[in-house]
C-alpha cells in the first residue's frame, strides 16, 4: 500500500461475505460519480448525499438487480473522498458480480485497510483511532468493543496531542532562549521546565501502565493465585479451569514452577496463574520459584490471595499476606481475599480483617465458586467501564514509542539539572514530539501504515 494510488477510484464488498439477506459494495475516489454512471445509476447534478434507488446489470445469468444507491457526492464522507454504497442481496456471486461491474467501469478493487486508510490521510480519524475500528470489528465481548469505541472517540490520541502541544511550547520556550543567549532575557527557567517535563513523564507512564494492564499487548486478563503453601491454590485453579492442569498434593510445596491456563469467564478471556507458596527462601530452586511467583503476582490484574481457613494460625497468615500484597500492589490491581478449604473450616474462623470482603469457598465441594466468579466479573465490568483502555493493535505498535518518549524525557531533564546546555535539552524535547507524533499519526513513514493497515480485511 503507498500513498501514490491514494486518489484511485476503488471498489470491495463491505459487508461480511456469509450469507445474509442484505449486502454492501463500498465505492470511493474522485471518479465514484462517473463510474456509477457508467454503471447505468444516474448521478448527474448531485450536490447533496442522497439515497436513491437503481438497477444494475451484472451480465448472465444474473441480469438486472435491484440496488440502494446512497451516495455522498462531496468529501464529507468517510474516507474524506466522494463516496457510494450500493446495498442489495447478501448472495456473494451478487455482491461480486457488483465488484466486477464497477471494475470494467475503471474502478480497482480496494486493498485491505485502504478505506479507514484514506480516512487517515483526510484528517478524518487519527492512527489510534483507525486501530480503533479494526478493534470495533474484532471485538468478541463487550468490554473489548467498550475500549475499542472510547479510543475510536480520542481518548487515547487526545491527550497525547495535548502533551505533544505542550512539548511544542516548551521547546519553542528553549530555542528561544537559545537566540537570545547573549542577551538577559528568560523565556523558561530551568526548575519550570523540569516541573513540565516531569508532568508529562508521569502522565505518560501512567498511559503506559494503562496498555500493559491491558495485557501488554494482549486482550486476556491475568488473575493469579497468591498465598502460603498449601493453601489450596492448586485445587482451586483446577476447579476454575474445570479440569486437572496443577498437580494438587497434601505435601506443602507442591508447586515449585508457575502454572497457567486460559479459560473463559462469562465471555471475557482470563489467564490462570497458580504460584508457588510464598514462604522464605532456603534452597536455590527455592529462590528461583520465589522469583517467579513475585513476578507473577506483581504484574497479574488480579489477585486471590488463598488462606486455609482451616489452619490454626489464619489470622496470623492473613496478616502476613496483607504485607505482601500492599508491598506488591500495582495502582490499578485487584487484591480478591479467599478463605479456602470451608469444607473443613474450623468453626470459629476468626474476623481478623474488617477491611476486606472475604470469599469463603471450597474447591473439593464446589462452595463458593460461584460466588468468587461472580466478584471477578463484576469488577472487571465496572473497571472496563472507568479505564482509558486501548486496543490489542495499539498497545502493541505504540509503547515502544512511548518508552522512547519516556527516557527522551528523562534525558532532557537529566540535562537541564546538570545544565548541560539548553541546546542539547532542545533535541531531546524534539525526540519526544516525534515518538508521540508517530503514535497519533502526526509523524509517519509509509512502513507505519502498512503495519496498521495490512492487519484490515478488504472493504473496511
Amino acid at each position: 500500500m503507498t500513498l501514490l494510488d491514494a486518489d484511485d477510484t476503488i471498489v470491495a464488498i463491505a459487508s461480511p461475505t456469509s450469507p445474509a439477506p442484505r449486502g454492501v459494495v463500498r465505492i470511493s475516489g474522485n471518479d465514484t460519480a462517473g463510474i456509477l454512471q457508467r454503471m447505468g445509476i444516474p448521478t448527474h447534478e448531485i450536490q447533496t448525499p442522497i439515497r436513491m434507488e437503481a438497477h444494475v446489470h451484472i451480465g448472465n445469468p444474473l441480469g438486472l438487480i435491484p440496488v440502494d444507491v446512497m451516495i455522498w457526492p462531496t468529501r464529507r464522507s468517510y474516507t474524506g473522498q466522494p463516496s457510494a454504497e450500493l446495498h442489495t442481496y447478501g448472495s456473494l456471486p451478487v455482491l461480486q458480480g457488483l465488484v466486477d461491474e464497477a471494475g470494467r467501469c475503471g474502478a480497482r478493487p480496494a486493498r485491505p485497510g485502504e478505506y479507514t486508510m484514506r480516512a487517515f490521510l483526510a484528517g478524518r480519524l487519527d492512527l489510534t483511532q483507525a486501530e480503533a475500528v479494526l478493534g470495533v470489528i474484532e471485538a468478541e465481548q463487550r468490554g473489548t468493543l467498550d475500549h475499542a469505541l472510547r479510543q475510536l472517540g480520542g481518548n487515547l490520541s487526545q491527550p497525547l496531542e495535548r502533551m505533544r502541544n505542550t512539548l511544542l511550547d516548551l521547546l519553542a520556550d528553549v530555542e528561544a532562549g537559545l537566540d537570545f543567549v547573549d542577551e538577559d532575557i528568560t523565556f523558561i527557567s530551568d526548575e519550570k521546565l523540569i516541573e513540565r517535563l516531569s508532568g508529562i513523564a508521569d502522565d505518560l507512564k501512567q498511559t503506559l501502565q494503562v496498555m500493559q494492564n491491558r495485557g501488554g499487548g494482549s486482550a486476556r486478563t491475568t488473575i493469579a493465585l497468591c498465598g502460603p503453601p498449601n493453601a489450596g491454590k492448586s485445587c482451586l485453579i483446577n476447579r476454575l479451569a474445570e479440569r486437572q492442569v496443577a498437580i494438587v498434593a497434601p505435601v506443602a510445596g507442591t508447586t515449585r514452577d508457575t502454572v497457567t491456563v486460559d479459560i473463559d469467564l462469562q465471555g471475557t478471556p482470563i489467564t490462570l496463574v497458580d504460584t508457588a507458596g510464598i514462604e522464605e527462601a532456603k534452597t536455590e530452586v527455592s529462590k528461583k520459584s520465589q522469583t517467579q511467583t513475585h513476578r507473577s503476582t506483581r504484574d497479574s490484574r488480579i489477585r486471590l490471595w488463598c488462606v486455609d481457613s482451616s489452619s490454626k494460625h489464619f489470622a496470623s497468615t492473613v496478616a502476613e499476606m496483607k504485607t505482601q500484597a500492599e508491598q506488591t500492589r500495582k495502582s490499578q490491581t485487584l487484591d480478591l481475599w479467599v478463605a479456602t478449604k470451608m469444607d473443613v473450616a474450623l468453626d470459629d474462623l476468626p474476623k481478623c480483617d474488617p477491611d476486606n470482603a472475604w470469599i469463603h469457598c471450597s474447591a473439593l465441594s464446589g462452595e463458593g465458586i460461584n460466588d468468587l466468579k461472580r466478584a471477578i466479573c463484576t469488577y472487571l465490568k465496572q473497571h472496563d467501564a472507568e479505564e482509558i483502555g486501548s486496543v490489542v493493535g495499539t498497545a502493541a505498535r505504540c509503547s515502544q514509542s512511548i518508552h522512547q518518549a519516556i527516557a527522551a524525557i528523562e534525558r532532557a531533564m537529566h540535562l537541564t539539572i546538570h545544565q548541560e546546555g539548553h541546546e542539547f535539552v532542545s533535541t531531546e524535547i524534539r525526540t519526544v514530539a516525534q515518538c508521540l507524533g508517530e503514535v497519533t499519526g502526526t509523524v509517519y513513514t509509509d512502513d507505519i501504515l502498512d503495519r496498521v493497515f495490512g492487519r484490515f480485511c478488504i472493504g473496511k
